[in-house]
């Protein structure tokens, strides 16, 4: 087992190089007669078991179990873990900022209407700001 450095190192406002979390992937078998009983066969097939263990954290802090195939490199393990933050973000921002939350209809093509509405909404805004560079100066 080793643990493997997750960000790059970069420099931060003091000019140190830092990193922020190390993550280790291993492969397990899970355990426990309930869940073997709900499978039907004497012993369950392996799965990863991610952990990430941020550089200010005493112990790791979270845990994620895969059941992608073995032989996977640990990136392509930490992306899709790492990226269930950005989701949530997404989804906070088309609820209150872009109204999603705030359909009152009572039909079915109202409210496709209106998340369709919404998720063009968003995507807008993803573009305008991949498209500027992030130290440029907010527009008024």
């Amino acid at each position: 087992m080793s643990w493997r450095e997750g960000s790059r190192p970069g420099r931060g406002r003091s000019g140190v190089k830092r990193r922020y979390s190390r993550f280790v992937a291993l492969r397990i078998r899970p355990a426990g007669r309930g869940v073997r009983r709900a499978t039907g066969g004497p012993e369950l097939p392996e799965r990863w078991l991610l952990a990430e263990w941020p550089a200010a954290e005493s112990e790791p802090v979270q845990f994620w179990l895969s059941n992608l195939p073995s032989g996977m490199l640990l990136a392509t393990l930490v992306r899709p873990a790492r990226l269930r933050r950005r989701i949530e973000h997404d989804y906070r921002e088309m609820k209150q900022a872009l109204g999603l939350a705030h359909f009152e209809g009572r039909t079915w093509a109202g409210w496709h209407h209106h998340v369709t509405l919404v998720s063009v909404a968003h995507a807008f805004c993803t573009l305008q700001r991949l498209a500027r560079h992030p130290k440029d100066p907010a527009r008024a």
